[in-house]
């Protein structure tokens, strides 16, 4: 799925749909993401990210050298006034299979969540379970989430500040019970140019007023975080994805990893780092 050159005729949605097309198949390439003969359900939760996902996948399909299947689903959690009608009249002028849920998960978040408390975690998972039964019954194979970059990097600092865990959200991931296969095709993608790309091409984004309401989120913080370190040195977003790949196991601390690793670290590439 390797894209050529970008020509300098192109306007400014072309170059960004097809930086972000070089970006997801890359992804794809790197971690075996789509294969031959897949049928993928496709997670579209009204956000610019999930209607760039589908719009992307379905693009790479059309000169993909393999055959692939997508169906579009959303899934009405019961939000008081969501407007399920916006999306649907989307996949229907993009001509993509689709599938519309609904189940109230928002009277089980409000009863587990304490007044003041965040919901997303909760209602992450009340999702992706519902998600989980309906590409069994589906005969979806796969799963296709909407997180990019900037969502791999915050969940990265997240983990390492607030659980004391060095770990982000997998690219490709089965599940618990072996029944389905997630990924992120996005993992490559700058949010700000999902967000551009998004405004541009008018797609009908509906927020989500639930997270909307809880302005003190980790998440958001760490996204500050980051913001105002990339102000003052704009390789820091890049740089942090590109931890994530190149890891040295034997610099770490992690004992069980050590005992696997053996005696055999190599040399240290901080003999040279003054202690502070």
């Amino acid at each position: 799925m390797r894209l050529g050159y970008t020509s300098p005729c192109m306007n400014e949605t072309e170059r960004l749909e097809r930086r972000l097309l070089r970006d997801t198949a890359r992804a794809i390439e790197d971690f075996g993401l789509v294969e031959d003969g897949d049928k993928i359900l496709v997670a579209v939760s009204g956000g610019k990210d999930s209607y760039a996902l589908l719009h992307l996948l379905s693009r790479l399909r059309e000169r993909a050298p393999i055959h692939f299947d997508l169906v579009a689903v959303n899934l009405d959690q019961g939000h008081p006034g969501f407007p399920a009608h916006v999306l649907e009249e989307h996949f229907r002028s993009v001509g993509v299979p689709y599938r519309m849920l609904r189940q109230d998960t928002l009277t089980i978040v409000k009863r587990l969540v304490p007044e003041g408390g965040t919901s997303c975690s909760v209602c992450s998972r009340l999702r992706r379970g519902i998600l989980y039964n309906a590409a069994v019954e589906m005969g979806c194979n796969k799963i296709a989430l909407g997180h990019h970059r900037d969502d791999l990097i915050e969940t990265l600092l997240m983990s390492a500040l607030y659980a004391g865990r060095l770990m982000t959200m997998p690219v490709k991931l089965r599940s618990d019970d072996g029944r389905n296969v997630v990924i992120r095709p996005l993992a490559y993608c700058p949010e700000e140019e999902i967000a551009a790309f998004a405004a541009l091409m008018r797609f009908p984004v509906v927020p989500c007023d639930l997270c909307g309401s809880q302005p003190n989120l980790m998440r958001k913080r760490v996204k500050t975080l980051i913001a105002e370190l990339s102000a003052e040195h704009p390789a820091v977003k890049g740089n942090l994805l590109s931890a994530l790949s190149r890891v040295v196991p034997s610099h770490l601390l992690d004992r069980d990893l050590q005992k696997r690793l053996g005696e055999s670290a190599g040399p240290d590439p901080w003999l040279d780092v003054e202690a502070g």
